[in-house]
Parts: structure tokens; sequence; C-alpha cells
């Protein structure tokens, strides 16, 4: 028996692509249907193992993310930015020298242009609090002074990543989020597989 054919699963037929036909691509796009609305627990499952990593701060990265999406929903921003703030440290595991570039990456088809740029740069924004004190340039936010985005993302900063390591806080479980970040992932707003029509292909 094939790998697979136990599951019942239909397959596609070619070996390589130059033998594709839409049948073919049909059965492949259902099945990428599928697997993409399983991409909130699998963003949440890789969340997770930000838990117990402390990096020696007083909380652990978890908590942080918690943290700072809590923050921003009590402050009354919109599901997206809640989100965003969740997610924004997701990158820690996989990408420790360039985390913001993984989030920002993983959110870009569901987020406005304006939370995109905030996660693909807070980090930088982030370095006013502390790069001084590693002999780095505070400042180096100051490249983007004039941006569209850049008061955003000082502001995100600010109110909800520099001050969300405080280990008293009440900070909402991972539950509460849970609808926010399925709502938020369910319809891209841009992709290269996207049809003129705006309906998704796979």
């Amino acid at each position: 028996m094939a790998d697979g054919e136990h599951s019942g699963e239909t397959r596609a037929q070619f070996k390589a692509m130059t033998e594709s036909t839409q049948n073919d691509w049909m059965i492949i796009s259902q099945a990428a249907m599928h697997f993409s609305s399983e991409l909130p627990q699998r963003l949440e499952a890789h969340l997770m193992l930000l838990k117990g990593d402390c990096g020696g701060f007083q909380v652990d990265r978890l908590e942080h993310s918690l943290q700072t999406a809590t923050r921003a929903h009590r402050a009354g921003k919109d599901e997206e930015y809640v989100v965003c703030a969740l997610l924004h440290d997701i990158g820690d595991i996989l990408g420790p020298r360039n985390h913001a570039d993984i989030g920002a990456a993983i959110l870009h088809p569901y987020v406005s242009e304006a939370n995109h740029w905030m996660l693909a740069n807070h980090g930088i924004f982030q370095g006013y609090y502390f790069f001084h004190h590693l002999g780095l340039d505070r400042d180096m936010r100051e490249q983007f002074r004039g941006h569209p985005h850049f008061e955003h993302t000082a502001q995100f900063c600010h109110l909800f990543d520099q001050s969300a390591f405080d280990p008293n806080y009440d900070s909402m479980p991972i539950e509460a989020f849970r609808p926010m970040l399925a709502r938020v992932v369910e319809t891209p707003k841009r992709s290269i597989y996207m049809q003129p029509t705006g309906e998704s292909c796979i």
C-alpha cells in the first residue's frame, strides 16, 4: 500500500508540475483549504513554545506575549492589533537574531500595512528602551522618522511592549485570544494565491 492510501486521501497524480492538470490542482486546493483552516491551532502551539523561556527577564516569553496582548486589548485596540501584539515575538524560537521579521512574515497576508510594518520594525523601536545599555544606538529608529507608520510603531512599543514584563500583572489566558486569532487569520487580505475577485485559491 502506498504511503497515505490507508487514509483514503485523494491526491494529485503528477510527479512533476509540468505534468499537472487542472484536476490535480483542484485536489491540492481543497487540501490546502483544510490545512489553512488549522492555522490558528498551529500558531497557538508554536506560541506555547515560548512558555518557560525567561531569557533573563522576570517573566517568560509567553507571559510577555500574553501581557502585551492583554494591555492592548484593555486599551481598546481592535482584534487585528491585539493579535499582532500576541504574536509579535513568536519568531523568538526560530529567529532569535531576527524575530521581528518572522512574526511579520506570518501575519503579512492577514493584517493592514500599518500593523505589518509595526511587526517588522518593532525590534528596532523597542531598542530605544535598552540598546544604550548594550553599547548600541538607542536612536536606531530615527532612520524611520517621517515614515507614515513611525508613530504607530513607537506607540505600540511604549504603551504595550516595553511595559509587559510585570510578574504581578493579571494577563488574560491564551484561551481568551483564540477566537480573535481565528477571526484574524481566517481570510487573507493579500497573497499571491488570491484571485482578482479576492478569493483565495489555496
